[in-house]
């Protein structure tokens, strides 16, 4: 049994002896925020305080709330009696909304509604919103950033316009869908489902309107722990809230420079107003880092210190605590594949050198990301674990998207000189590949995994510009098998949000440009500043991933031979020491794609049937219909003549747009999404023919 006091630096010990009462601790990483609150926990019991029964802590994942209470087992708190509660939010409410149903709604059943999916893409349908899996996922994503924010369906598209979100579809309709879901819960005599969001707001509910249950649950529960508290919501501050009524016998730990999960309803202004609250609260900052280096600590306090906004005014200025070691490494590279090849040589090195394969990680901004990854550490034989999502090959939409193209290579209609790459693009088209990046986060995520084949398919053909389709889809059946790796501890690849709670003893940090860190959607013609410095809280949170060894990369092409139009990520201004070879290499200009806009009102144009259109879905269409009709007649013809799938010429919405736009020229033409120089040069002429109401040559 362990001493709470023991082996306790000033800060923690003060954090620890603080009188009961409202107490925040505001710990920076590595400053070992866990053992704090443990021991502070140890100490109020053992003191007399409280006893270990009347203890709620609270956190966020169930692994935090498992090694929490491991820790209190090894401090001895409870033995022999009631034991401290641990737990999520969501698991202390369903435990506490079972035990207080009965006296609060009756005879009325209840069940857990664990997966929404079913429930969401009925609600859809009776919308007439597509219910193909990425637009479900993204329309219960905005379900639940809405109950967690406290909005109801009918103030969704006034808070979301006022929030800056970009709903996957017209507001109006998310809204829509969002009320029907909740209709589709109640079930009438055979009582109701509850998500998991519904067990914070029964739970909460039940606490503000029944004295009784108040009573009984304030006088179970005396002393309050929230642990990550930057990542509380609305509503599980309203369950805290009820909780706590009158008292303040509350202790929360966190910091707002680690605030990554805004995309879900967290805030941290419940820490940033935690001394406006309690006016005689107890404040101590943990600064001193026992993870990472002085070097790693020092390259942390650099990003973090050029952050912007109320945030940033509670910066902890980390102070590293272990032995010296090296520096943080730059390196800028021409291509992705080329980068993906050094990271795995130097991961190859320090194995060599006696680090560990499972202390090494590889983090990455979005999860497409992985597959040069994957591919460079299985050219090397080093075992790997994607952590927090799938490998890239066995990702749905990627073995959809495989299974596409060899359904269309079996095709007996596609002539043999058919451009290999028209022909990929063309087949991902309908699974959902555009020219211009969506809204959704799933439809990103969707998005990006078919642009990396689209990005490995012209990699093989730099390779060998005679590739066939058949020796495509004998490339990408022999990546897949190969990303088998042994069913051992291995190198991690996880993306930053992933990474958060971890740590390694050497981290890669790749892939490090604008337009994936910052992520696109946070740029563009108005940038989203809150957005854009979350972003650089995510850069931060990758950086005190690392305990020792720590790399930094970036790739100004995504193919070998591409253009290098990239531009390292701007987080990395005044980073880079004058002595890294990266520091000589003039980035090139900055080629933000602008988001397009709507002819008709004006508004920033929202998933891929809008950009195509260039105008929103809902904004009136002045469709010339003859000219749709004879567009439609000439493409019957074209691929009858060139003997391919009429989709291959052009897809009916790229039609739609045409008769709509009515482009008279050349440079009209290729405004247009999905008509690019290629296309132009195929079809270009006979199209503006048909426009212009004259027949074809």
């Amino acid at each position: 049994m362990m001493e709470p006091m023991s082996g306790l630096d000033p800060e923690q010990s003060a954090a620890v002896l603080a009188p009961r009462g409202p107490v925040c601790v505001l710990a920076g990483a590595g400053t070992g925020k866990t053992r704090t609150i443990t021991r502070r926990i140890a100490h109020l019991v053992e003191s007399g305080h409280v006893s270990a029964g009347q203890v709620l802590a609270v956190t966020f994942t169930a692994r935090a709330a498992g090694e929490m209470r491991s820790r209190l087992r090894g401090l001895g708190v409870g033995d022999g009696g009631p034991q401290i509660q641990a737990r999520t939010f969501h698991a202390a409410a369903l435990r506490q909304l079972r035990y207080f149903w009965p006296q609060v709604i009756g005879d009325t059943q209840w069940q857990l509604l664990d997966r929404k999916f079913a429930a969401v893409s009925a609600a859809a349908g009776r919308v007439g919103l597509p219910s193909g899996t990425d637009s479900v996922r993204d329309l219960a994503s905005e379900i639940e950033w809405s109950k967690a924010s406290l909005v109801a369906p009918e103030n969704y598209a006034e808070v979301a316009a006022r929030m800056h979100r970009e709903p996957p579809f017209d507001a109006e309709k998310v809204a829509a869908v969002y009320a029907a879901y909740e209709e589709l819960k109640v079930r009438g005599s055979e009582g109701m489902l509850l998500d998991f969001d519904d067990l914070l707001l029964h739970t909460a509910a039940a606490l503000e309107e029944h004295s009784a249950v108040a009573e009984e649950f304030r006088d179970r529960y005396r002393c309050f722990v929230v642990d990550e508290y930057q990542d509380v919501t609305p509503l599980q501050q309203r369950v805290l809230n009820a909780w706590l009524g009158e008292r303040d016998d509350l202790t929360v730990v966190g910091d707002a420079n680690q605030t990554i999960y805004s995309f879900t309803g967290a805030t941290p202004s419940y820490l940033l107003d935690f001394s406006r609250r309690f006016p005689d609260a107890t404040v101590v900052r943990l600064e001193r880092d026992y993870r990472s280096t002085p070097e790693v600590v020092s390259l942390a306090n650099q990003v973090i210190g050029a952050a912007r906004g109320r945030i940033a005014g509670t910066r902890l200025q980390l102070v590293g605590q272990r032995k010296p070691g090296p520096e943080p490494r730059f390196a800028e590279f021409d291509d992705e594949p080329t980068e993906a090849a050094a990271v795995a040589r130097g991961v190859e090195r320090l194995i060599a050198a006696g680090t560990p394969a499972a202390e090494i990680a590889i983090l990455y901004r979005i999860n497409a990301q992985s597959e040069a990854h994957e591919q460079a550490l299985t050219s090397l034989g080093i075992p790997y674990q994607v952590r927090g999502g799938e490998g890239f090959f066995t990702r749905p939409e990627v073995r959809q998207a495989v299974a596409a193209l060899r359904q269309a290579a079996g095709r007996d209609d596609l002539p043999p000189d058919a451009d290999l790459l028209t022909v990929v693009r063309a087949v991902l088209v309908p699974l959902g590949l555009t020219d211009a990046e969506p809204a959704g986060a799933q439809a990103r995520d969707r998005w990006a995994s078919l642009t990396a084949l689209v990005s490995l398919t012209e990699e093989q053909l730099g390779h060998d510009p005679d590739l066939t389709f058949e020796g495509l889809l004998r490339e990408l059946a022999a990546r897949a098998e190969a990303r088998h790796p042994p069913v051992v501890q291995g190198v991690t690849l996880a993306s930053l949000h992933a990474a958060k709670g971890l740590e390694w003893d050497a981290v890669f940090l790749v892939g490090l440009v604008d337009g994936t860190l910052p992520i696109q959607h946070v740029l563009g013609d108005a940038p989203d500043e809150r957005g854009i410095e979350e972003e650089r809280r995510l850069l931060y949170v990758g950086v005190t991933r690392a305990r020792e060894h720590l790399q930094l990369s970036w790739a100004l092409a995504r193919n070998e031979g591409g253009r290098k139009s990239r531009r390292r990520s701007r987080f990395l201004h005044g980073l880079i020491p004058d002595s890294s070879p990266a520091s000589r290499i003039a980035a090139p200009p900055a080629t933000t794609k602008k988001r397009p806009r709507c002819r008709v009102c004006g508004k920033q144009l929202i998933g891929t049937t809008a950009t195509m259109l260039a105008r929103c879905e809902s904004c009136p269409s002045d469709i010339d219909v003859e000219l749709l009709e004879s567009l439609k007649s000439w493409r019957l013809d074209t691929s009858r003549a060139l003997k391919v799938p009429a989709y291959v010429v052009f897809s009916d919405n790229t039609l739609t747009a045409i008769a709509e736009q009515r482009p008279r020229d050349d440079r009209g033409l290729v405004a247009i999404p999905g008509i690019g120089a290629k296309k132009l040069e195929q079809y270009g002429a006979d199209v503006l023919a048909v426009v212009r109401g004259e027949t074809p040559s």
